[in-house]
């Protein structure tokens, strides 16, 4: 990482950009979320292993620099080629939308064995990673992918409140957002309140898919993702558009929710779907078909 000024940036960024992608981050020192991104940069660049260069310009200090790209608002990072700006993005995104964002136009070198090793062995913990996504929302509200992140993550930590507040902002989203869709119907099943004799309807009778819909509900209140599913199965094998598919709606959100984020490794390839996702895609499949 380099500190460039008026004086350097000839050298620095435009004759440099013409070898490798120079990454230039407009900060300043009273800048709170350059705090979170500047790190971030960094880490990346060793990462990437000269895949980039990262330099940093304190827009108080270099006016005319900011002035050039027309800076209005920090951090904001610009990624240029060849002696011209390509792409950039302002605000500080979550480590992941840095790597899509480098991914587009920046080589990874494959990182060696006892770096991965370590990465899998030192996941962020939770605390670190809600405070991650909490500045994510805070920097980029229309972020609904982040949003969708820290909502579920709060539901995880079992912080139902704090969830509600997050999600207002994005409830009316959730007729044409299957994330935001997933997120609205946890929240129902979490202020729902399943009555005490739902084993005995059903054992009475197999057909009463409000039972049955009542104790998937309290079942995905718990996070017992799968459990709820079998019990959504049993009322699709019954009568797939039971109240207005009511069913499989809610297993399709229970599947967004379970599902891992897609992350390419070393050699570029997407990993294979979760077993257990693809296992319960494949059983909603064969139902929905038959």
């Amino acid at each position: 990482m380099i500190d460039v000024t008026l004086e350097n940036f000839e050298q620095e960024v435009i004759a440099a950009s013409m070898s490798q992608p120079v990454l230039v981050d407009f900060w300043a020192p009273w800048c709170g979320p350059c705090k979170a991104i500047g790190p971030i940069l960094e880490k990346l660049e060793t990462a990437y292993g000269g895949g980039f260069k990262l330099v940093k310009i304190n827009s108080d200090e270099e006016q005319q620099l900011a002035g050039a790209f027309g800076i209005k608002s920090i951090p904001t990072v610009i990624l240029l080629k060849n002696g011209q700006p390509v792409d950039g993005f302002m605000g500080a995104l979550p480590e992941g939308k840095v790597r899509e964002f480098l991914d587009k136009h920046v080589q990874a070198l494959e990182a060696e064995p006892e770096e991965e090793a370590a990465e899998e062995a030192g996941p962020l913990d939770p605390a670190a990673r809600l405070e991650m996504l909490q500045h994510a929302v805070a920097t980029d509200p229309a972020d609904d992918d982040a949003r969708f992140d820290y909502v579920k993550a709060l539901l995880l930590a079992g912080r139902e409140d704090d969830a509600r507040r997050a999600f207002e902002p994005v409830a009316a989203k959730a007729g044409v957002s299957r994330k935001i869709d997933a997120l609205a119907r946890w929240l129902d099943a979490l202020a729902a309140k399943p009555a005490a004799d739902l084993d005995a309807r059903i054992a009475a009778n197999k057909r009463d898919f409000q039972a049955r819909f009542d104790k998937a509900r309290g079942l995905f209140a718990k996070q017992q993702w799968t459990a709820a599913m079998d019990e959504l199965l049993e009322i699709l094998m019954r009568d797939k558009a039971w109240s207005e598919d009511l069913a499989r709606k809610t297993y399709i959100a229970i599947l967004e929710l379970i599902e891992p984020p897609k992350v390419k490794v070393a050699d570029g390839q997407i990993p294979p779907d979760d077993p257990t996702v693809a296992t319960y895609r494949r059983r909603l499949s064969s139902v929905v078909l038959s």
